[in-house]
């Protein structure tokens, strides 16, 4: 009898909230006061989410005040760099006030960054909006452009297009056959040769006196201005050729050719090659070039499939944008290539004409200088096409790279 209420008086026990049957403690269940006491201690010292609108609407409302009253009529960069400002300065002020000096500091950097960003982007907008404005609805009206060459077109032709409504005559097939020809050109003699180069810097000099000139000297390429890259290749080639045909006008005459103007253009992209280049190579892991060595692979062999495939991704890209950066180059192809009315399709021979010639020639020395504008027509169309194909290239760079770029399992 005892023992079974001993064993009933067990059963009926109650046992605390606190506790489940097995003896563990439960959480304590969190009251809607804690919820709200907790989440006010997370959204203390901050400030409204729409205090950035406030300031926003208070530097322009300001900011055109204080420009009425600066300038004599409203001006516009005037208005954004004054609103600009006073954006700035005012969120400082607000989270100094409503948070602490620390998020203060970071608010402020933050817009100070953002604005920066937003200034540089200014001048690439303006460009690349004027270029299309102005170049669009020509290649548009007049698609024949980009199919015919100035062979033919004078000065009366313009004063027809411009007073009396005639056709545009002209086009800039022969400036873009010699901005192909002239970077392919380049291109052929310029990326062995880097790529030969940083080879050598990174994989056999071991950082001796001959890779440190080597350097240097790459250096100093790098910033060389670009007509001097067209005087040294005008004046190497005058050279060789009077000393191998003799001295006389229409020998020197013959210096400018294509090929004259892609080696003044291999000066400018070799450095750029070989920077790239070397940078790419040197990212490559030591481990695999010793795995490799440890099995007893050779060192060519080594470079050929596992330094160069791993780094290929760099590689080409870097290419790609040595070449984006000579197809706008000017002076070293008017040194050395001259200009031409019509298409030349041979680098070796004759005068040869490039699309950033082609422009500058039509803006300086327009086909009749009494109406320029058909003449500016066809140089912002020039432009254009121009800035289409650095803009592919440099996509083109992009997209390598990623085809390029070593696939990684998950």
């Amino acid at each position: 009898m005892s023992s079974q209420i001993h064993s009933r008086t067990e059963v009926e026990t109650p046992v605390p909230p606190s506790q489940d049957p097995n003896g563990e403690k439960k959480p304590k269940e969190m009251t809607p006061k804690t919820n709200k006491s907790r989440l006010d201690s997370l959204t203390a010292n901050r400030k409204p989410s729409w205090t950035w609108m406030v300031a926003a609407a208070g530097s322009v409302v300001v900011s055109a005040i204080v420009t009425m009253l600066l300038f004599e009529s409203f001006s516009i960069i005037g208005f954004v760099l004054i609103a600009g400002l006073l954006y700035i300065a005012s969120m400082y002020v607000a989270s100094r006030i409503m948070e602490d000096r620390l998020k203060a500091m970071d608010e402020f950097w933050r817009h100070l960054i953002w604005s920066a960003f937003l200034i540089a982007l200014v001048p690439l907008i303006s460009v690349i909006w004027s270029v299309v404005s102005e170049g669009l609805p020509t290649l548009i009206a007049h698609p024949g452009l980009l199919t015919t060459d100035m062979q033919g077109v004078v000065g009366a032709d313009d004063i027809a297009t411009q007073t009396e409504s005639a056709p545009l005559q002209g086009g800039i097939l022969h400036g873009l056959v010699g901005t192909v020809m002239i970077t392919i050109l380049a291109s052929v003699i310029s990326i062995p040769v880097g790529l030969f180069a940083s080879i050598y810097l990174v994989e056999y000099a071991n950082r001796n006196a001959f890779s440190r000139a080597i350097r240097f000297f790459v250096d100093v390429m790098t910033g060389i201005p670009s007509i001097v890259a067209g005087l040294f290749a005008f004046a190497g080639l005058s050279l060789l050729i009077e000393l191998i045909v003799g001295d006389s006008p229409q020998a020197l005459q013959s210096v400018k050719t294509g090929f004259a103007a892609a080696l003044a253009l291999s000066v400018l992209m070799i450095p750029v090659v070989v920077r790239s280049t070397e940078e790419m190579l040197s990212v490559v892991a030591d481990e695999l070039r010793e795995a490799s060595y440890a099995l007893g692979v050779r060192k060519w062999r080594t470079i050929m499939k596992v330094v160069l495939p791993t780094a290929m991704s760099g590689i080409a890209s870097g290419v790609t944008l040595a070449i984006a950066r000579v197809t706008g180059e000017t002076a070293p192809i008017l040194v050395t290539a001259g200009y031409a009315a019509t298409t030349n399709w041979n680098p070796f021979s004759e005068w040869m004409t490039a699309l950033p010639v082609y422009i500058y020639r039509q803006l300086v020395n327009p086909t009749a200088p009494a109406a320029g504008d058909p003449s500016m027509a066809r140089a912002w169309a020039g432009a254009l096409v121009l800035i289409v194909i650095v803009m592919g290239l440099n996509l083109a760079a992009r997209a390598i790279a990623k085809y390029f770029a070593p696939k990684t399992g998950k």
